[in-house]
């Protein structure tokens, strides 16, 4: 089985700082990506940012310049979200692309969510 594992949520006013950490365990043969998606009540799941297994990495328009993502190691991407705004508040779910054996597919995986409040 594979688990993904997040931390670092929490309550901060607006302009502040966090950083999220995800860490994939269990049975993982490779990652081919790792990325951050965020949800509100009512409204989809939306992909927030993305890195690859080559290290390249993609954001949604909304946290281009404030956020950054990176890996901290090969099972650990971290997101460090900076001049956080009221409507970056969200639950925040770690995905990753994992193949568990050689030679066969990917799956998707997710993590359980992290509340992330930006409020005043």
């Amino acid at each position: 089985q594979v688990q993904l594992v997040e931390s670092g949520g929490g309550l901060v006013r607006p302009g502040g700082s966090l950083r999220l950490s995800c860490t994939a365990s269990g049975m993982i043969f490779s990652i081919n990506h790792m990325a951050w998606y965020r949800q509100t009540p009512g409204k989809q799941r939306e992909l927030v940012a993305l890195i690859s297994s080559g290290d390249s990495t993609n954001y949604t328009d909304t946290v281009k310049g404030r956020f950054t993502i990176s890996r901290d190691n090969a099972k650990t991407v971290l997101l460090q979200m900076n001049s956080l705004k009221p409507e970056d508040t969200a639950v925040y779910y770690c995905n990753a692309k994992i193949r568990q054996r050689a030679y066969r597919d990917f799956w998707n995986y997710w993590g359980q969510g992290t509340q992330v409040t930006v409020s005043s």
